[in-house]
């Protein structure tokens, strides 16, 4: 490996030699043109894993389909396997947010487990990242800018030019005589981010030439310490996430009076940690809904939207709720109850025991409702699961199995002095999606 960038490169993939295969996401710009130019010329000194080339077709600009086409010439001289992906990116007030997420579903969808995502982002992409939060207002988990690594769909996405300059990269194309394309809106100063890389950051870097450089250690040494407060966070949780009363919910909540033991920080800093893996953080002025929710009548029910979903607060716990989930299901005929039932969006129904055969509906709750409960004769069905202790939210969403007009059963409501439920439910993931 006589070329330094290689032998850097390969220092940097060590650890993943053992993946089942790398895909490396293909825009056919400098970044990822170079990035690939490199693996294949590894490929041949070193044991690299599969490599396939991945390029997602936006088609949002007129020469989409030529971009396409290069990276298919780009990887057939360099005898890598293509894998074209067509995207729809939906409408809204970002179309580089809406892109970028079409972008990374699209990427997600190919991956097998084990395998290893290579995406092309250098130094000074980190530099203009960290540069834009920090104009954004972020906090330390921000302004830590684009990890090396990270869990992503299957497996892992690795950015493994982050030790490098565009300036490297472009040495190497034009050493190399390597072809890329360039996105016509990237001269668009209109855009904060290309504000950023074509005026600030040039100015930035005449009087600081190592600008770029110092601006990625800050970052380095955000992350640091966003890795402590993770750890801290991680502590503060312990408490709360003990044994949840309705063990067969899959609804994530925590208890809520070990989190008021903390200071206001604390709390926000252990709720964001929990928050991540299911929805996208609020920012600093949304956090007053959380102390609305911290902070109402014990008898009151709040919540606080999120992206995607809302925290709940029922008694002294509190729900993450996706918005799917307030949504009621539809009544559905149950021809054989001796059988389960799928349950359109709601899960799967099983009778214990069977019913008989004939004239059963799963219908919703309206409001009203009474069931006859042995030894207490009929009981409004709402104290009954007031009783239970059961969120609101989960009282839209659970099955009631009716014959004509008379209520049998409430799903995983044990009649008293029965074993169990007459009705077994398995709900649906009551979770809000991970976003990119």
């Amino acid at each position: 490996m006589s070329d330094p960038l290689s032998s850097r490169l390969f220092s940097v993939l060590r650890p993943w030699l053992d993946a089942p295969a790398f895909r490396l996401a293909l825009s056919g710009g400098l970044d990822s043109t170079v990035l690939l130019h490199l693996l294949a010329e590894l490929r041949r000194t070193q044991a690299l894993p599969a490599l396939t080339a991945v390029h997602v077709h936006h088609g949002l600009q007129p020469g989409a389909d030529a971009w396409a086409e290069h990276c298919r010439r780009l990887c057939e001289r360099l005898s890598v396997p293509l894998e074209v992906a067509r995207v729809r990116v939906a409408p809204g007030p970002s179309v580089e947010a809406q892109a970028r997420a079409a972008r990374y579903a699209a990427l997600a969808k190919g991956m097998q487990p084990g395998e290893v995502l290579l995406t092309a982002q250098h130094r000074d992409d980190q530099a203009e990242t960290v540069l834009f939060r920090l104009l954004r207002g972020a906090g330390v988990r921000g302004l830590a800018g684009m990890p090396a690594q990270r869990a992503f769909a299957n497996g892992t996405l690795l950015r493994p030019l982050l030790g490098f300059t565009r300036a490297e990269l472009e040495t190497h194309a034009r050493a190399q005589a390597l072809e890329w394309v360039e996105d016509p809106s990237n001269a668009d100063c209109a855009l904060a981010r290309n504000h950023l890389r074509r005026v600030v950051m040039p100015a930035l870097q005449a009087h600081w030439p190592q600008a770029s450089t110092n601006i990625a250690r800050a970052a380095r040494h955000l992350a640091e310490a966003g890795g402590l407060l993770d750890e801290l966070a991680r502590a503060d949780l312990l408490a709360a996430q003990g044994e949840a009363p309705l063990p067969w919910l899959p609804v994530p909540s925590l208890a809520l009076e070990p989190l008021r033991s903390l200071s206001p920080a604390r709390q926000r800093n252990a709720l964001r940690h929990w928050l991540a893996a299911f929805t996208r953080l609020p920012d600093s002025v949304h956090w007053a809904g959380w102390d609305s929710l911290r902070d109402a009548a014990p008898d009151a029910s709040p919540r606080w939207k999120l992206f995607g979903a809302e925290l709940q607060r029922s008694r002294d716990r509190i729900w993450l709720v996706a918005d799917a989930w307030l949504e009621t299901p539809l009544p559905v005929r149950w021809a054989v109850p001796s059988m389960a039932l799928e349950l359109p969006g709601n899960g799967r129904l099983e009778a214990l025991p069977s019913f008989g055969d004939d004239g059963l509906e799963v219908r919703y709750r309206k409001g009203g409702e009474r069931l006859h409960v042995p030894g207490r004769g009929r009981r409004d069905l709402k104290r009954l699961l007031n009783e239970q202790g059961w969120p609101p939210f989960l009282r839209s969403r659970v099955p009631l199995v009716y014959r004509g007009e008379t209520l049998l059963a409430v799903a995983n409501l044990a009649p008293a002095g029965a074993d169990g439920p007459l009705l077994r439910w398995a709900p649906p993931a009551g979770h809000a999606s991970l976003s990119w």
